[in-house]
């Protein structure tokens, strides 16, 4: 028929996974988060105006190291990362930490459902940054995404999964809900290796060590920033533990490997870019574990005989010699 067909591997492997996400959300969290919107408009608004504070923080930053073109390989990718959806990840840590799980939920999916919106602008206002040689890119990056990549790649997989949860059968969906995690970590891990091929093939090619330890570097910068500007939002807000949990993973978790794609995408003759998501892709994860961590209680000290005895409203008589 003359008709030829691509498909790639990496854009379908982020279809499943998130199809896999929006299959696992029932739709009565939805209902709670909607009576209660306060901690879900808090968190879209700190992971949305998050990045318009640290990449130009780090960018200053970058500007003085010796990089020939300023560090805007460095930047163009944290900017590709802070711009993507909310983790979808983020509901297992938030479920680990006691957190609010119905708000989190509300937000990977709302955060989602705007991206088609959110991620051109985001794009187009942090592309100032960068060098002109980048900026080009960037602009690249930005009509991928504006055109049907944000869309078709994020938002439609995930509303599939929504829409198999309510009208499949409840013997039918049960299969499919056991199913579909382990589908969808293996998926992932292939979804990691396809990515770290395209970035460490060339690096292999032409080893050196100044270019990995700089992404990882600025992985970290990017990832200890963004909590601490989610946990730093919750608590100038005033709101209880499990809701800061929740803003703050919000803030911190972005769909790396969203970003991974679109990178592959955009720029396939620049896979070095791909070296800090694939960094932060694992730091974030780290950084979610210690965010839900209890913390440590300090160890009671034993009674001592002037201590007065739990039950009792006696005071402890003084042991000043006058």
């Amino acid at each position: 028929m003359g008709i030829a067909f691509r498909l790639e591997s990496a854009p379908l492997l982020l279809a499943l996974v998130l199809f896999a996400a929006g299959l696992q959300v029932p739709p009565k969290t939805l209902l709670c988060v909607v009576r209660q919107p306060v901690t879900l408009l808090a968190g879209l608004a700190l992971h949305l105006g998050a990045p318009l504070v640290i990449i130009p923080a780090l960018a200053a930053a970058l500007r003085w190291t010796p990089d020939t073109d300023g560090g805007s390989g460095m930047i163009t990718a944290i900017i590709l990362i802070t711009a993507m959806p909310v983790a979808a990840g983020a509901t297992v840590w938030t479920a680990r930490g006691e957190g609010d799980q119905p708000t989190m939920v509300g937000l990977v999916l709302l955060s989602t459902l705007l991206s088609p919106l959110t991620l051109p602008v985001t794009l187009g206002a942090l592309s100032r940054l960068l060098s002109p040689d980048y900026v080009g890119t960037l602009a690249g990056a930005a009509r991928i995404a504006g055109q049907g990549f944000a869309l078709t790649g994020v938002v439609l997989p995930c509303a599939a999964g929504l829409l198999c949860h309510l009208v499949l059968p409840r013997r039918l969906l049960a299969v499919v809900l056991r199913t579909a995690p382990p589908a969808a970590l293996v998926g992932s891990l292939l979804l990691t290796y396809v990515n770290a091929s395209g970035a460490l093939g060339p690096f292999l090619a032409h080893p050196g060590a100044v270019l990995p330890a700089a992404a990882v570097a600025v992985a970290a910068a990017l990832c200890a920033l963004s909590f601490l500007v989610g946990r730093a939002g919750g608590r100038l807000l005033g709101l209880q533990a499990p809701a800061r949990t929740c803003v703050t993973l919000a803030c911190g978790m972005n769909n790396s490997s969203a970003s991974a794609v679109l990178i592959g995408t955009a720029m396939p003759d620049r896979p070095h870019v791909l070296l800090p998501v694939l960094a932060y892709s694992l730091l974030q994860k780290l950084a979610a574990g210690h965010a839900v961590r209890p913390p440590r209680r300090r160890p009671q000290r034993p009674l001592s005989a002037c201590d007065p005895d739990p039950g009792s409203t006696t005071p402890p008589r003084s042991s000043t010699v006058l």
